[in-house]
Order: structure tokens, then sequence, then C-alpha cells
């Protein structure tokens, strides 16, 4: 006669959490043997000399006072500095890192809904369809997205410290939760919305509203002020660092009419996550009955959820929590020419998982047919996602692969034509890239970044009439973008028209004072036009900002041996060589001369 296993709680705990840790870690393993995709990840890693000088003083100091990239997230830039200092220039450590952060975010959001509700498989549930939906794979394989995961971490743990306080408030307890929201804060900005949400929670599943009726409103007043505080001066920090007055927005109406219609798609891929994309192109195309349907749905949605408030929390508090995350990047505040992105589903769909996970089970009144349907419709619903999300991660091996799966599943995507474009001229393959590179100004004539790409290439091939023509165009778009009149500077530097090269490197100083590569070649234009001085201007700034700036020591060795200073020119030349300059020939014939 067989005995009934009998299972602890405890013990039904850690099979959860391994089994989330080894789902998780089948599903996106692959993400180990992923490159560095062309978007974004040569402005994070590939291309940052800021972050390659590793975890130092300097790095430190520029971590928590650059807005680059158009950010001010310090916590993310140290973090991927020490990926630096552990991988250097190889991918999968990235991806890696990033998976973990991912796997740490599913286990704290279990334990979370575990310690709230004491329900063990809707709280399981809610964390499996947080670390395997399809979405998620944009957070998880894009190395550039460190700040989508890391925010994430520290979202959960923020959230986990402050049902610890909660239990037994404290103020040691207090300061802990708001030292880890400041974490989540410096690590992305969307985590601004988290107050709102410990007052979801407070209300649904902790209950605390029902000790607390007397004094409500000075109650969370006195509680979240210090919260609400930092979110507005984060987001006070955000507007700045993404304010760019002379880039072109869609104006306010379209966004306005995208809003609902991308609020609605991404509850439909929520559901039903199909043509999923790194780039969405934005559409002015969008028809009234969409957008009041959608508008419509919303409304009908959140009627209903307060209607069953009393009953089912558990929808209120869910929608509220998919809202409330989702509103910020509906895209009415523009930070890009996008209609909408995977990304931000990231935290936002833990409302649906939450609406789902204790909503459905009510609907079965008899207990034995629920655990039946629930379980098998559950677990077949998680192995589906996982599938789709496998399939889906293995577009963002590279970026050809990306590009193209973006291509086949979205319409007039510049974007993703000017991604494969810039990716097939560097495999050599420059017909089909220059078709694609003209795609791309076809769909979207103002696509500054892809003139200026074309442009360039052109300029490799040795038109210089039409790289000049097209970098003319990026400029008269976005004047204020330093790198297109480097660009340009370049040019006119090889074409031996050397004032124009001086103006245009200039104006990149001017706009970009830290600009290295400006100042030194910029000296060598000097140089050429036999005005050593300024030449050595230029040279001793660049060493300034870069100190091991192999080529401006270089380049400065010939000023000074120009000049007859043999003593400083071979110190130079010697220092060069010592930096890894010596593969250069004339720093080879450089440092011949002073022996």
């Amino acid at each position: 006669m067989s005995k009934k296993i009998n299972i602890s709680s405890k013990e039904k705990n850690l099979i959860v959490y391994v089994v989330l840790t080894i789902v998780t870690l089948a599903v996106f393993w692959q993400v180990n043997q992923f490159d560095f995709v062309n978007i974004d990840d040569g402005v994070y890693v590939t291309e940052n000399s800021h972050l390659q000088s590793g975890l130092t003083l300097d790095g430190l100091r520029w971590a928590f006072t650059t807005t680059y990239a158009e950010f001010w997230h310090p916590l993310t830039w140290l973090s991927l500095m020490l990926d630096y200092q552990l991988f250097g220039l190889n991918a999968g450590g990235y991806h890696m890192t990033n998976l973990i952060l991912h796997i740490l975010s599913t286990l704290l959001l279990f334990w979370l809904f575990n310690r709230m509700t004491g329900a063990l498989w809707p709280s399981a549930f809610v964390a499996a369809f947080f670390a395997l939906h399809p979405l998620h794979v944009e957070s998880v394989a894009w190395v550039a997205e460190r700040k989508d995961v890391l925010s994430a971490f520290f979202w959960m743990l923020t959230l986990c410290l402050y049902v610890y306080y909660a239990e037994k408030p404290d103020v040691k307890r207090y300061l802990v939760v708001l030292f880890s929201f400041i974490c989540g804060l410096m690590s992305k900005s969307m985590v601004v919305t988290l107050p709102v949400i410990m007052i979801l929670l407070d209300y649904w599943p902790l209950k605390r509203f029902e000790s607390k009726k007397g004094d409500l409103i000075l109650w969370q007043l006195k509680e979240k002020i210090p919260f609400f505080a930092l979110s507005a001066v984060f987001s006070l920090i955000t507007f700045y660092a993404h304010f760019k007055p002379l880039v072109k927005y869609y104006p306010l109406y379209y966004r306005m009419v995208n809003a609902p219609v991308s609020f609605v798609t991404y509850l439909e891929k929520t559901f039903w996550p199909h043509h999923l994309a790194f780039y969405y192109p934005f559409s002015v195309q969008l028809s009234m009955g969409q957008v009041f349907g959608s508008a419509l749905l919303i409304i009908f949605i959140s009627v209903f959820v307060i209607m069953m408030i009393k009953r089912l929390p558990c929808l209120f508090v869910g929608w509220l929590w998919y809202a409330v995350t989702i509103i910020p990047v509906i895209g009415i505040i523009k930070v890009g020419l996008f209609a909408m992105a995977d990304r931000y589903t990231y935290l936002s769909s833990i409302g649906i998982a939450v609406m789902m996970a204790w909503g459905i089970p009510p609907l079965f009144k008899n207990e034995k047919i629920r655990k039946i349907i629930l379980i098998t419709a559950g677990t077949a619903f998680l192995a589906i996602m996982a599938i789709l999300t496998w399939q889906q991660c293995s577009y963002w091996g590279n970026s050809i692969k990306l590009s193209q799966h973006a291509l086949r599943v979205t319409k007039n995507n510049h974007l993703a034509h000017g991604v494969l474009a810039y990716k097939l001229f560097s495999e050599g393959k420059i017909e089909e890239a220059m078709n694609h590179f003209s795609e791309a100004i076809r769909i979207k004539p103002d696509y500054d970044d892809g003139l200026k790409n074309r442009g360039l290439y052109y300029f490799k091939l040795g038109n210089y009439a039409r790289a000049i023509e097209d970098l003319n165009e990026a400029i008269r778009l976005r004047p204020d973008c330093a790198p297109y009149y480097y660009y340009r500077g370049s040019i006119y530097d090889n074409l031996g028209q050397y004032q124009k090269a001086v103006n245009d490197y200039s104006e990149t100083i001017r706009l970009k004072s830290d600009s290295v590569h400006a100042h030194n070649n910029r000296g060598g234009v000097y140089f050429k036009l036999g005005q050593y001085q300024n030449a050595l201007k230029d040279y001793n700034e660049a060493i300034r900002l870069q100190q091991d700036y192999a080529e401006a020591y270089n380049n400065r060795a010939f000023v000074y041996l120009n000049q007859g200073q043999k003593e400083l020119g071979c110190h130079d030349a010697q220092k060069a060589c010592l930096l890894g300059n010596c593969r250069i020939s004339e720093g080879a014939k450089v440092r011949g001369l002073c022996r």
C-alpha cells in the first residue's frame, strides 16, 4: 500500500525556486553565444571609452555625473564597467549578467507574492509568467537594456523589503526600503512609479488599509512622501537628460492618438505575442475606429475592475499595476520616434499576470475541477510562452538576424533597414548594404542617422561628392549632432580642404568638448597647415581627456621633433610605443630618430 508523500511548505517553495531557475536558464541559455548588436550596444559598451576605462575613480566620477546616452543611471554604468573588468568585449559575459539579474528578479517576485498572499501556485504562475514571456526577451537579450533588468531587480527587492517593513514597521526597515528604491532609480528612471505600486499592495494583498481607517490619508502621506519626492526629482533629471529641442518628434495630436492604440496593442501581445520586433515604426495613419475602439476597451475594463473591487480586489490592483507602469512610457511625452517597445512591458505585464492568477480561479466553483483545469491550462500556457520566448530570443543572436526578422514582421521599418545595411557593409556586402540604406532613406527621408551612415560608406567607396551631400543633409536635419560635423571634417581633411576640416572639427568640439578624436584630428590639420602651436594645444587636450591615447602622443611627438624639441619628442614617441602605437609606421620611424 503506497503512502502519500507529504511535502512541507518550505520544500514546495524550494522546488518552485529550483524549477523557475532551471526553466528560465533553459529558455535563455542561448544568450551566452550572442554577439553585441549595432543598436545602442556600441553607445553603451563597444564604443564607450569611459566604460572601457573600467572601475576606476575617474570611471566612478563619470558614471555619477554624465547624462551620456540621454539617461542618468550611474548604477547601470557601474554594472557594465564591472562586466568590462571581467569579460572585456566578450558579449556572452554581458548577456549572462542580464540573464542572472532576470532570474533573481523572478525569484524575488515569487517570494513577494507568496509572502503577501500565502498562495503558492498563483505566486509561482506570476513569477513564471514574468520569467518566460516573449515580450521580455528584448530586456534580457539586449546588452544595452541592462538598465531594464537591473532596475527590475531593485524594483522587486524594494517591494520585498517593503513587505518586511509592513509586517513590522520601524525606522531601520524603512530606511533600507528607501535605499533600495534609490538604487532602482539610479538604474532606470522607470522605477518612479513604484510608490504607487506600494499603495496598491497596501490595499491588496497586504490589506493595510483595513487597520488604518481613521487616519488613512495622513498615514499614506507620512509614509510615502519621501518616495514620491525622490520620484519627482528623478523625473526632472530624466526630462533634462532627454531634452533635445532640435529633434523633431511627431506632433502631440498623433502621439495622443497613438497612446490608446499602443496601450491595447501591449495587452494584445501579452496574450498573443506575435510579430515582435525591436522597433515598431510610428504610424500617422491610424483610423479613428482603432483609436475609439481602443479607448472604449480601456474604459470598459477600468469600469469593470472598479465594480469588482470588493469581490476581486486582485483585478483592480493588477489592472492599475499595468496601467500605472505603462502610461509614463506610452509615448505622449516622447523620448523616441517609435510607436511602442516590448521592453516597456517588462514590469507592467506583472499586473496582468496577477489578474489572471487570482482572478480566474473563482470562476470555477468545484475545487477538483478547478485544480484540473487550472493546472492543465496554466502549464500549457506557460509551455507555449517558453517555446515562443526561446524562438524570439534566437533572433537576438546578431544584428542581421534581428533586423531581418523585424523586416519580416513589420512594414516600412526604416531602422531595421538601416541596422541591416550597417552590418552588411561591415561584412563587405556593399551593394546589398547600399540598397538597404537607400530603402531606409526612401521610407523616412529625414532619417539623419541613415544619411550619415550612407555618407560614410560613400566616402569609403571614394564617392566624396555623394558622401558630403548626405552629411550636409544629415546636418541640416540635426544641426546639434557633433559626430556629423566630425565625419564631414574627416572627409574634408582627406580631400585636402583643410580650412573646412578645421571648421567642422571646431564645431564638433563646440558641441562636444570632450571629443578626443576631434581634438586629435584638428591637431593633425593644424600640423599640415604649419600652425604648430595650435596643433600642440589640441594634442595636449586630447591627452588630457584620454591619458592612454597613443595616437595623440605619437602625433605630438612629430610636432616636437619638427620644432627641434628632441627630448620632448622622443619622450612622447616612447610613450606612444608603450601604449601600443608602434604598430603605426610613423611612430616606429619617430622612435628610430630617437636612438
